[in-house]
């Protein structure tokens, strides 16, 4: 509810006051009354001979409403400067009960009145209306004031566009369109407010045509006349309503996905939250610039603003695909670390959990990223969790291998052995081929040409032929260890 008045105002004049429309927000100003010809571009002249005066009797009650409604108070509050101690400070406490008495008092010899009088009394008692958040008697009541005849420019164009607002508030979207049609009709300078306002109103209409030319209006005369940086729901707004002219085929996709990929460009840099950089990285994601939608994504996840583990995982395959394999796991840590807290809708209670979960899949991606990285001590123990919670066998495989490489032959064997005992896995003969090496390491050359053998009945060319070589090799390795190891004739003499 606004409560903001206007100080050191003239009496005679209306008040000014900001209204907030919800989304459709807009301000609105009543100026100082007339005092000769209009200056406001209407396609015709409005001309007043002489100047607009409240007559004395209304007068008088007109500064005890300005009172009432300026009225304030003196309250103590905390020293920001002292801690402990309290100031005095003076607040706007408005007596709508009094102006409310006189208003009344006001309306009921309202017949007795000129129509310039009546036109400020019906501003003051929309003002009144709309602070108690009635909107349909603030509305009549604006509406009476601009069938006054000797209302003045000022309060009339200002009438107008609030008039405008309070109907958008009811959703009476074409009444409010015409409103602000007619508002930026009589006025000589079109705000990029009321632009905004209109774009609104148009695409609550569904007519995201009108409703992208108002908004694009709006930005074009706050960035070159009016000189200030748009508003961030224009920007929004904007981007829904290309997405909408998209759906509906009016323009092609890479156009809207060009426009808004500009507009998101904007919105991060200027109004930076999480939402901007997910839209921004899912628009770069649909043009297939996968550079870019890393580089957003990163940058969300370097301001704090990652909290689902999707997004996570989006980054750490995106910085894998660009051949960052230490920056994913250093990411997927970094979600494994975050905690985020759920409520539990029927009992209330809380429970907190880590972002990324310490699923197959997630660990999977994980132990990929540390062994991409050449980081194969880190890459183990993620990846034996991993193949505890698979239900195929295939990543004991994968562990079979990296123990191999690390010399761990009796970890190979165990690991391998594992896969084989799962009923699911993509090559047999593949995992059979790593447990012969493991075994052939520690010289277990018998056991090596039963897997090799096992091996080589694979119907892939490759694999038998890699299989019949290590059977081969493992025979000559056995027949020079038992050369190596006999004992000479002399010994045996």
């Amino acid at each position: 509810m606004p409560k903001i008045i206007a100080r050191n105002t003239f009496v005679l004049l209306a008040l000014g006051f900001t209204l907030s429309v919800t989304d459709l927000s807009a301000q609105s100003r009543a100026d100082e009354p007339s005092v000769g010809g209009s200056s406001q571009k209407t396609g015709k002249t409005r001309s007043y001979k002489k100047a607009r005066v409240l007559q004395p009797s209304t007068a008088k009650k007109i500064v005890k409403i300005v009172e009432a409604l300026e009225r304030q108070k003196t309250v103590r509050v905390p020293d920001p400067l002292n801690e402990g101690q309290f100031i005095e400070k003076e607040e706007d406490d408005p007596d709508f009960v009094e102006a409310r008495v006189i208003l009344t008092e006001l309306l009921n010899r309202r017949d007795e009145m000129k129509s310039y009088d009546r036109s400020v009394m019906w501003n003051y008692w929309g003002y009144i209306y709309f602070s108690a958040e009635d909107y349909d008697r603030a509305m009549g009541a604006y509406e009476k004031l601009l069938n006054e005849p000797e209302a003045t420019v000022p309060l009339r164009t200002s009438s107008l566009l609030t008039l405008a607002q309070l109907n958008l508030v009811k959703e009476n979207w074409d009444k409010g369109i015409a409103l602000i049609l007619q508002w930026m009709d009589e006025v000589e300078n079109v705000t990029a407010q009321s632009h905004a306002l209109l774009g609104q109103a148009y695409f609550q209409k569904k007519d995201f045509v009108r409703a992208r030319k108002s908004v694009e209006e709006a930005i074009r005369i706050a960035e070159e006349v009016e000189q200030y940086r748009p508003k961030e729901n224009w920007y929004v707004l904007l981007a829904a309503s290309l997405y909408e002219l998209k759906e509906a085929k009016v323009i092609s996709q890479l156009y809207a996905l060009e426009q808004q990929v500009l507009i998101y460009e904007i919105l991060v840099n200027y109004y930076p939250k999480k939402s901007y950089f997910i839209q921004l990285g899912g628009t770069y994601a649909q043009m297939e610039r996968e550079e870019d939608y890393m580089l957003v994504l990163k940058a969300a996840y370097e301001k704090d603003f990652l909290d689902k583990e999707s997004e996570y995982q989006a980054l750490a395959q995106l910085l894998l695909l660009n051949k960052n394999p230490y920056w994913a796991a250093q990411v997927l840590v970094a979600g494994q670390n975050k905690k985020i807290t759920i409520k539990d809708e029927k009992t209330g209670e809380e429970e907190t959990f880590p972002v990324i979960k310490e699923s197959e899949k997630n660990l999977k991606l994980l132990g990929d990223a540390w062994r991409m990285a050449q980081e194969i001590d880190k890459a183990i123990p993620v990846l034996e969790k991993a193949a505890k919670l698979s239900k195929d066998g295939d990543l004991y495989v994968l562990l079979g291998n990296l123990y191999l490489y690390e010399d761990r032959m009796e970890d190979s064997i165990r690991a391998i052995e594992n896969a084989l005992k799962k009923s699911k896995i993509k090559s047999r003969s593949q995992a059979q081929l790593v447990l012969g090496q493991a075994h052939f390491e520690l010289e277990n050359f018998d056991e090596a040409k039963k897997q090799f053998r096992l091996a080589a009945r694979d119907e892939n060319k490759r694999i038998k032929k890699t299989a019949n070589s290590w059977i081969k090799y493992a025979e000559n390795e056995a027949i020079s260890c038992l050369l190596y190891t006999s004992p000479s004739p002399r010994d045996r003499g």
